[in-house]
């Protein structure tokens, strides 16, 4: 997009929050579709071509607004004023509410769900990774990648949890979590650091060779050090492109001892 066409687009914008926010009684303010609705409206993989400016905003009205609270509305109780001349943002125009329940905000919850089986097509993820009509998978987006880091980290410190409970039924949650380990290169970036401290586990380094990557013997050794004292390494975070100097640990060595 030039600056022609932002300008042009930018005008348009303008007057559609101005003719949204006028018009805004004559909508209804709670949607009353289904949940699942959104996903057969539009394509089951990412487009090949860009679509025209004008096809995206058709789509705003015939894919979007349908699973819109309309917070804007004076009826609608819990109210959260937006910020309705902000340029890029017709999220904040309609005061979207991105919680995690479907009927907190239809459109933006199941809008997420379908662009992240986009993601894992297009990366060639198995299909237990979707979450398709009916799959058990399906990704969310983070604010950070340091809250991605988290959420991984917590996620298989649950997924340990339940495990070694299955196998050893007394012991208790607390009793695991003691033994925990999470592991990361000396060159890994200190959000990995923090979120083993927000999730209350041990982490650990793991020495970098002379190229500043992490090899796989010297996560085996660390590993089978840990495993002999009764720890439970549980998380490993490769790095690839480090901030102190972009180098890559060596994930064909590393994936399949993790």
């Amino acid at each position: 997009m030039d600056a022609a066409e932002f300008r042009k687009r930018g005008k348009e914008m303008v007057d559609y929050i101005a003719d949204y926010l006028e018009k805004i009684d004559k909508r209804q303010v709670f949607p009353d579709v289904e949940p699942g609705y959104l996903r057969p409206l539009i394509a089951d993989c990412a487009p090949q071509d860009p679509e025209s400016f004008e096809d995206v905003f058709k789509d705003i009205e015939r894919i979007i607004m349908p699973g819109v609270i309309h917070a804007e509305e004076e009826k609608f109780y819990p109210k959260l004023s937006s910020n309705a001349i902000s340029l890029h943002g017709l999220v904040r125009l309609f005061s979207l509410f991105c919680f995690s329940t479907q009927a907190a905000s239809p459109a933006c919850t199941e809008l997420e769900t379908v662009m992240l089986d986009w993601l894992g097509k297009m990366i060639n993820l198995p299909e237990e990774f979707l979450a398709g009509k009916d799959g058990q998978g399906g990704g969310v987006i983070q604010g950070s990648a340091s809250e991605a880091t988290l959420i991984s980290l917590l996620a298989a410190r649950t997924k340990t949890i339940r495990r070694v409970q299955s196998e050893k039924p007394e012991l208790t949650e607390a009793n695991i979590m003691g033994r925990l380990v999470a592991y990361a290169s000396d060159q890994a970036h200190s959000s990995v650091e923090r979120a083993a401290l927000i999730g209350a586990v041990k982490i650990k380094k793991v020495f970098s060779d002379d190229t500043f990557s992490v090899c796989g013997s010297a996560l085996k050794k660390v590993l089978d050090e840990d495993k002999a004292s009764g720890l439970i390494p549980f998380f490993f975070c490769a790095t690839l492109g480090t901030t102190p100097c972009c180098s890559f640990d060596k994930l064909l060595e590393l994936g399949p001892i993790c």
